[in-house]
């Protein structure tokens, strides 16, 4: 994982440094702690000039400083990290790989096939000297952040970044749209004095039949974001990226659930673990489990093995006990997404090597604890929240009396996932990492880093999911020492986290009304359009967020075999939407949970790690989340 950034300006009446902002190249060094270098391009003939900076996290392979430059003068900046499509030997760098590849391209189609063939996350800005052309881009889902800013006409200048920095006013940062990769054509736009992109969208079918209509929405989509001044074309041969995914199946068979209005209140099934065996024992539904359990398993191991474990990986020696260090790292919440993640990652992971289980919670008000107005608890401490259905029947409720304050949800359910983790595997070392967060805390955090990541997404959801996550991936907290409660910080570059299963397999409670209101075609294009937004909604923010502690994250359900996995199987395979909550959404990860030997978690409803961990309503209760946040402005 990296931090990449690429300044251009066509005139020359500013310094390149004018508009390289030194707080942005702090935040870019906190995301590649391990080397930092820049490189200024100037053509000879033309009046831009280019300034490429890169900073490295070394997790694959051989050291490879960023930005690379070849013989031939073109420039690489990546951040991401290739799992198929292009082989990257054991001691092998992608960055390097990916780069190689590139400079052999003798036309545009060549870099489109390219980028088309590779699997998993990027985001990257290509040099390409010969024809004084810049390429950028993310990857399908948009896993990786890329911001862009365009100056004013007069200035001239064009900026690309992992990172910035929040901006009360002039130019804005925006996410660059994964919607394909962008070009610019230097030599014109220098002659021009005037910016232009062309994109190549992304297209399930790149054949000469596909249409145009396509790329129309794709153009007015992207273009509507943009500066008045900065017009944004096609290619003239409609050139485009062959998706890595297949499109969702959105077959509706007859026997596939109850019309929409069914009162579902009656229905017998109970909620419970046994209820799931019952499922599994069917012939058919238990070969699709098996399936998925196997696709989502390699797409776990690719993250967890592509991964430089220091010198003992080369010397295969195994090390002591005391010398022991995680590698990976799970946010974990003990929900049914995190648990699965962490038993497949099991399977995995050195068997010597600890799995960290990163566990966030925030301080809940003392007024909490000692009892409030009958109105206030039922809007704060929802009994569903705190133990649900019956899957938490099994739960110790119980923590340390002096960490009352923190057992939020997640905490209660996160130690008895420990428990069936450890069942699982007793040989295992499983630090479940307890990270307690006061309120002052979140406060001077957010001012310092967190609205900087979040920026440029400003809604109060947004912060409270960034918030969390920034906290938990950070790792620092207590981990339970033979009865004790030690200091501990996760040493863990990569860190797994389980986004994705909610919005492929109607997680989410606006999937239950969004089929009690439309049935199942209506929720076919819910779930269809949750992945079309993932990368403006979710995935830019979290890479940003996790990726400021110098940590990548890896998102298993967004691999495209699983993906693709997924979007095969009709609707009615992978939820069931008039089964009650704790069962019926997420009905095929409950089935491959259960599979694994997984227990209670089986059975938890769904729980947003906002209210999980109590970040949500902690400062402020009447805002919704969809409001602007005024805790993410800066301080005067």
């Amino acid at each position: 994982m990296c931090g990449i950034c690429c300044i251009v300006t066509l005139c020359g009446q500013h310094a390149l440094h004018d508009f390289f902002n030194k707080d942005i190249l702090c935040r870019l060094r906190r995301r590649g702690p391990d080397s930092s270098q820049q490189l200024i391009k100037t053509a000879s003939d033309l009046s831009y000039k280019c300034l490429f900076s890169g900073h490295v996290l070394h997790l694959r392979g051989l050291m490879t400083p960023q930005p690379l430059e070849d013989a031939n003068n073109n420039i690489f900046l990546w951040n991401g990290e290739v799992f198929n499509g292009v082989h990257v030997g054991d001691l092998e760098n992608d960055t390097e790989v990916v780069f190689r590849h590139l400079t052999l391209c003798s036309s545009e189609a060549d870099i489109l096939s390219l980028f088309s063939s590779l699997r998993g996350p990027w985001s990257f800005i290509y040099y390409q000297a010969s024809r004084h052309s810049l390429w950028f881009g993310r990857d399908y889902f948009g896993r990786r952040s890329l911001l862009w800013q365009f100056s004013n006409e007069v200035n001239n200048a064009f900026c690309l970044t992992s990172v910035s920095v929040y901006s009360k006013s002039g130019n804005q940062w925006q996410e660059v749209p994964a919607s394909g990769i962008f070009k610019i054509d230097l030599k014109a736009c220098a002659t021009t004095k005037s910016l232009s992109l062309t994109l190549f969208p992304w297209k399930y079918s790149c054949t000469e039949n596909a249409g145009t209509e396509i790329f129309i929405n794709v153009l007015d989509q992207v273009s509507k974001d943009l500066p008045n001044h900065i017009p944004l074309v096609m290619h003239e041969s409609k050139l485009c990226l062959r998706a890595p995914v297949i499109p969702l199946n959105k077959t509706i068979s007859e026997a596939s659930g109850e019309c929409p209005g069914t009162d579902i209140s009656n229905i017998t099934h109970v909620v419970s673990v046994e209820t799931l065996q019952g499922f599994i024992a069917e012939e058919h539904k238990k070969k699709i489990v098996r399936r998925f359990i196997d696709v989502l398993g390699d797409a776990v191991k690719r993250r967890v093995l592509s991964l430089f474990r220091d010198e003992d990986q080369k010397s295969r020696q195994v090390p002591s006990m005391t010398d022991r260090k995680a590698h990976v790292a799970v946010l974990f919440s003990g929900g049914i997404d995190s648990m699965v993640i962490a038993a497949l990652a099991d399977r995995h992971v050195p068997l010597g090597e600890p799995i960290d289980l990163l566990n966030v919670a925030f301080m809940m008000k003392e007024a909490k604890q000692k009892g409030t107005t009958k109105k206030h608890t039922s809007q704060e401490v929802q009994p569903d929240l705190l133990c649900p259905l019956e899957g938490c029947k099994n739960l110790d409720p119980k923590p340390d009396d002096h960490l009352t304050c923190f057992a939020v949800p997640d905490r209660i359910t996160g130690r008895a996932g420990l428990k069936e983790l450890e069942a699982i595997n007793p040989s295992r070392t499983w630090n479940f990492v307890e990270i307690n967060v006061t309120v002052e805390e979140l406060k001077k955090m957010r001012q310092q880093y967190i609205n900087h990541l979040i920026y440029p997404l400003d809604t109060v959801l947004d912060d409270s999911i960034g918030c969390a996550i920034w906290f938990a991936s950070r790792g620092e907290g207590f981990i339970n020492n033979q009865g004790e409660l030690t200091p501990y910080k996760s040493p863990a570059k990569v860190v797994l986290t389980g986004i994705g299963a909610d919005e492929q397999l109607a997680g989410y409670s606006r999937h239950r009304v969004c089929f009690k209101k439309y049935g199942l075609e209506g929720l076919n294009k819910e779930i269809e359009m949750e992945l079309d937004r993932i990368s403006s909604r979710n995935l830019g923010r979290d890479d940003r967020v996790i990726g400021d502690h110098g940590k990548e994250a890896r998102f298993p359900f967004l691999d495209e075999d699983v993906v693709s996995f997924l979007n095969s199987l009709p609707i009615s395979e992978k939820a069931d939407l008039t089964l009650p909550r704790g069962i019926g959404e997420k009905l095929l990860l409950r089935l491959a949970a259960k599979d694994l030997g997984l227990a209670a978690s089986t059975v938890l409803p769904k729980r947003a790690v906002q209210f999980g961990s109590r970040i949500a309503k902690l400062e402020s209760h009447s805002e919704k989340a969809s409001d602007t946040c005024s805790r993410l402005k800066l301080l005067s």
